[in-house]
């Protein structure tokens, strides 16, 4: 019998049911496609053995004139700086205080500290210093050390956990206490609240993720935004204060200092700077700086050119502000085509330098059009993409809807009180632009959608990946994993840290994760002879797979009618050199599914010959 070549076009189309998906592939993790054929993607390796403590949310790579290379990490917990192979805790600090006691228990490590009016939060690190002696049979090595505060029973005291139990109940001793910027929850999630809502809109002591938009009481996860300073960086905490990391003095063993820039704004959602012209921009931001409750989410402030301690306008300077009005607050930022592109939950903004006196010049370039989370936008080339509530979007002159055949598989499974925690990745070699997000059954992010931009393909997976900095100052794609179980020793010393610990990888390296076995599959829609009409019967297949390392398996699928059960017929084991495989399979409808679960396994799938043949009209 001739043979008949099972032709299936690229990308995933799960828009349609799997009937309706004829010719076309329905399913897949860790596949991508290149020059139209699926292909197993590339592995990843730990950068190093070291944990982060919390979830990473940005990363920011960077090389000074000397070529030495920088990368910083902002986790929900603490900020990292990264250089030739070490990492250095450059966490800023918001206060110092002093302990006025420390409260023991016998048998116990938990001790309570006072410190009138501490300001800290449960998950704050405080380094405490200068311990003025032992404590309840702890000594003062026991005590001068950093800690989480695990909680916070008043304004003026909150619990650590020594390193060692205590022998008795007592209080006693003094010490210093230095604490970091607030720390905030690894996810995004709803709260608890009045919300803005009308009275019995929802019932007490309940979170409010029943309402919906300003109604709902939703708490954002800790994230940051970061970006280059000449050689040096500048970070913002969301909702935070703006910090300046000089890398001067490089890294060392001890904690490097990130300093507050003094005359900045000290709360607002987002940052970047500016393109040629080099101005600081903060985003929903004060409208009186330093005076952080009128902090106005639509605000935009920018401090003089090349000055980022300089934001007061004045004659001589190009300092300034401005107040957008589509929207409830301003999302996120990135520069494109020589402008800054802003996004609110709703509409979409140019901020372009025009020069005195008005520095820069908005314009609305696009509604109903919003960004789903800080970020959850990018720039490629030139072009704009992002992620909104219920859309794919790009900007390259027009705003436009992209055509997406997974949309509704993504939009329908993504977790609500997660979206703002969604994060896009660009891997300029293979042309792809990946959102990372949380699905419906989860918190954490746990899947993945992609987009080929030169193929105008879409393909899903389940890589969960937090925070990513596409190749170009390191030679891979550099990505974080949050394990929100992982107790890992840290790369520095918190005593009584809590779970939740992130990986740095380096990605597009080798076929394997990180040494193990990555499983890799992609599964066509049912196809059929004569409309359906007849049963068909598969006798063998001829294979056809390039660059392939190890064994793939192939497995046939057959229904008797498109909302049948499904049966499988194999796996087949294709080895490099399998020439044909025989096979007695009978059915309506036929779907394929190839698949790789071994170290080293490494494939791109060309097409598939088959016999087949007619096999009436009824079924066995």
């Amino acid at each position: 019998m001739p043979l008949t070549n099972l032709q299936i076009a690229p990308g995933i189309d799960k828009q349609n049911t799997e009937y309706g998906a004829e010719g076309k592939w329905v399913d897949c993790d860790n596949v991508r496609f290149r020059y139209g054929l699926p292909e197993k993607i590339g592995g990843w390796a730990k950068v190093s053995s070291d944990a982060l403590i919390g979830a990473t949310r940005a990363i920011l790579a960077w090389s000074d004139l000397n070529g030495v290379k920088y990368a910083i990490y902002g986790t929900n917990k603490k900020l990292y700086a990264y250089s030739e192979e070490s990492y250095a805790d450059i966490t800023p600090t918001r206060a110092t205080g002093s302990i006025t006691q420390f409260e023991t228990t016998n048998a116990s490590a938990t001790v309570i500290v006072t410190d009138a009016s501490h300001g800290a939060v449960i998950g704050d690190m405080v380094t405490i210093s200068s311990v003025s002696g032992a404590i309840g049979g702890l000594s003062q090595a026991n005590l001068q050390n950093e800690f989480e505060i695990l909680s916070v029973p008043s304004a003026n005291t909150y619990t650590i956990t020594a390193p060692a139990n205590a022998t008795s109940s007592t209080t006693g001793a003094t010490a210093t206490a230095t604490y970091e910027i607030n720390t905030s929850s690894a996810t995004s999630i709803f709260g608890y609240g009045w919300g803005s809502s009308t009275w019995g809109a929802s019932t007490w002591d309940t979170s409010r993720e029943s309402l919906t938009g300003a109604e709902g009481v939703l708490l954002d996860s800790g994230k940051w935004a970061l970006d280059t300073w000449g050689e040096d960086a500048l970070a913002l905490q969301f909702n935070g204060g703006l910090y300046y990391w000089d890398t001067s003095s490089g890294l060392s063993s001890n904690i490097a200092a990130t300093t507050s820039v003094s005359t900045a704004p000290t709360k607002s959602r987002f940052m970047l700077v500016s393109g040629e012209d080099r101005h600081v921009i903060c985003l929903g931001t004060e409208t009186t700086i330093g005076t952080t409750s009128t902090q106005d989410n639509m605000f935009v402030r920018w401090s003089d050119q090349e000055a980022e301690n300089t934001w007061t306008p004045t004659a001589t300077n190009t300092a300034g502000s401005t107040r957008l009005t589509d929207g409830n607050f301003i999302q996120t930022a990135v520069r494109s085509r020589g402008a800054v592109l802003i996004w609110t939950d709703l509409a979409l903004y140019s901020m372009q330098f025009i020069g005195p006196p008005f520095t820069f010049g908005f314009k609305q370039i696009g509604s109903n059009c919003g960004a789903v989370g800080i970020h959850a936008a990018i720039d490629v080339e030139g072009v704009a993409y992002w992620m909104g509530t219920n859309s794919f979007f790009l900007f390259d002159g027009a705003v436009r809807k992209i055509p997406c055949s997974v949309q509704d598989y993504v939009f329908t499974d993504i977790q609500v009180s997660a979206q703002r925690d969604v994060f896009v990745a660009a891997n300029t070699e293979f042309n792809e632009i990946t959102w990372f997000y949380a699905s419906a059954d989860s918190t954490q992010i746990d899947r993945q959608v992609t987009f080929n931009y030169a193929e105008q393909l879409w393909y899903v997976g389940t890589l969960a990946r937090t925070a990513w900095v596409d190749r170009g100052v390191y030679d891979n794609p550099y990505a974080a994993e949050f394990n929100s179980t992982d107790t890992t020793t840290p790369v520095t010393t918190v005593e009584g840290v809590t779970a939740g610990r992130t990986f740095i990888y380096a990605h597009e390296t080798g076929v394997n994760d990180d040494g193990s076995a990555m499983e890799a599959h992609i599964e066509s829609g049912d196809i059929d002879i004569a409309d359906g009409d007849q049963f068909m019967s598969v006798r063998r297949f001829i294979p056809d797979f390039k660059s392939q390392v190890g064994n793939v398996d192939i497995t046939l699928k057959t229904r008797p009618y498109p909302t049948g059960t499904q049966t499988s017929h194999g796996s087949f084991a294709v080895a490099t050199t399998t020439t044909k495989q025989d096979t007695r399979i009978r059915g309506r409808q036929l779907s394929l599914r190839v698949a790789s679960d071994a170290t080293d396994d490494k494939w791109r799938y060309g097409t598939l010959r088959l016999e087949i043949q007619p096999d009436g009209m009824r079924g066995s």
